[in-house]
């Protein structure tokens, strides 16, 4: 089963996915945090342990600090998580967002509320924004 770490500063946000997880909707394990720096210690400690990665980790795009973005990008830098695809989440549907989203080096970009139908588990190469009824714009 494929393995989700996704993390919001919105604790509703967080619950939602989950709740979705655990009603079998998304048909993934799921690791949630509500900062940036909680999911890159996992990360690190993970790959000490030679535990696996994440098939998939999202990042909201508005956290305090702009942890959601500094994290996608010092994740897609660094060669240990190269196997990691990176998703940023947003409320907003602005082109400026998505183009710093994956500027940064994100994958794909999903708006906001996450439909977890629209979280492409098999992680195949995929790059730009879902757009809500599961399929790339």
């Amino acid at each position: 089963m494929p393995l989700i770490f996704y993390i919001d500063d919105s604790k509703d946000d967080l619950f939602y996915l989950d709740y979705m997880r655990r009603k079998g909707v998304l048909k993934a394990e799921l690791v949630t945090f509500s900062q940036p720096q909680d999911a890159w210690e996992m990360l690190e400690a993970r790959n000490g342990k030679g535990e696996s990665m994440p098939d998939l980790l999202i990042a909201d795009l508005y956290m305090p600090l702009d942890g959601g973005l500094l994290l996608i990008r010092k994740i897609s830098q660094d060669s240990r998580f190269a196997g990691v695809r990176l998703g940023v989440c947003s409320g907003s549907d602005a082109e400026e967002d998505r183009q710093r989203s994956l500027a940064a080096g994100a994958d794909v970009f999903f708006l906001k509320p996450l439909n977890p139908e629209d979280i492409p588990l098999d992680c195949a190469p995929w790059t730009g924004v879902l757009d809500g009824r599961g399929k790339p714009d």
